[in-house]
């Protein structure tokens, strides 16, 4: 049962700290023992522990997580949502639909692992900030997963993870993710709903959309970039694009979770006596925007929800980039200079 009052690094149930890596190793071998009894924990255990070097800074060749709404958190409560999705799912399906231990495994080391292409490595310490790679991430998880998994003995999954990360992105139609088993796709969609639940139920999704995503947008050349029409504006601002929230939140919840990946977000249900907690978080936070929306009371927005980085300062050093990509992006052209190419 979600309590009234909820910390801003604990996950929906406010029993799991999602900032701390051996808070969510625990819950997640406590549900892949639960799901599988006969499994191995240990290379989930280790997978773990190495996602936490690589984050930290510590994994030879990489600097370490620098973005400020995809930190150490976000993905760490993209984990623990995947392992009760995961785990409901094989307690509630039929025997033939089953994944196993191995195929759940390899969703939870691409769950772990699906915004790796955000940090940066050792030879691209002149890129100002991971969050330049938003349009690429997915693919650069990719990458770092067939370099990654065969460390772990999982070497013959590479085909497959490096197919289902797609399903936490934009960057392929879920339409051409090709995967030859359908528990795979299953895996996939569980995956991709992880992500989105996670997110959207975060207790300060709101202000993390305006100050933080935000400015990852602005360095990812999501929000303004130049077009062949001139400057293309999808966010002008933190405002902006929290305004923008709730026809983004209802398209997500209608396209990908209810749509494309079939409602996988009731797997979780079978944990909490039918209720789903990830759902009812995301409800409430609409239910506040669309209060403050109606009364202007922007200031109400107050909650400063800790941040893990590998840089002590990394939410000012992200708003310096990012006004000055701003100042940058909106600087009149010289006369006679050629405009920027599409």
């Amino acid at each position: 049962m979600a309590r009234a009052y909820r910390r801003s690094d604990y996950d929906v149930t406010d029993t799991v700290q999602v900032s701390s890596p051996a808070d969510v190793r625990r819950a997640v071998l406590e549900l892949f023992a639960r799901a599988w009894p006969a499994a191995d924990l240990d290379v989930s255990g280790r997978a773990i522990d190495d996602f936490e070097r690589l984050f930290t800074g510590r994994m030879p060749g990489y600097i370490g997580v620098d973005t400020v709404y995809h930190d150490l958190q976000h993905s760490l409560d993209v984990v623990l949502a995947a392992a009760r999705l995961l785990a409901g799912y094989e307690l509630g399906a039929a025997p033939a639909d089953r994944l196993g231990p191995e195929r759940a495994l390899v969703a939870l080391v691409t769950a772990l692992y699906h915004d790796a292409g955000y940090i940066r490595e050792t030879s691209e310490s002149a890129v100002p900030n991971g969050a330049v790679f938003t349009r690429t991430h997915v693919s650069r998880g990719a990458r770092f997963l067939a370099r990654y998994m065969p460390t772990i003995g999982l070497a013959a999954w590479v085909p497959v993870a490096t197919r289902i990360i797609h399903f936490t992105g934009y960057e392929v139609p879920f339409d051409e993710i090709r995967v030859s088993d359908p528990r795979d796709r299953a895996a996939g969609h569980l995956l991709g709903t992880a992500d989105l639940l996670a997110q959207m139920s975060d207790r300060c999704y709101l202000e993390k959309c305006r100050d933080r995503l935000y400015a990852e947008f602005v360095l990812g050349g999501v929000a303004i970039y130049p077009g062949t029409d001139g400057l293309q504006v999808n966010y002008g601002s933190g405002l902006d694009l929290l305004r923008q929230t709730p026809h983004f939140v209802k398209n997500t919840i209608e396209q990908r979770l209810d749509g494309a990946f079939s409602r996988a977000y009731r797997h979780v249900e079978i944990l909490f006596d039918g209720r789903n907690p990830y759902m009812d978080a995301i409800g409430c936070n609409l239910r506040y925007l669309d209060e403050l929306l109606k009364s202007g009371r922007w200031p109400m927005l107050r909650r400063k929800p800790p941040l893990y980085t590998v840089e002590p300062n990394s939410m000012a050093g992200v708003r310096s980039l990012m006004l000055r990509h701003l100042e940058r992006t909106w600087e009149p052209a010289p006369a006679g200079a050629t405009p920027p190419a599409s």
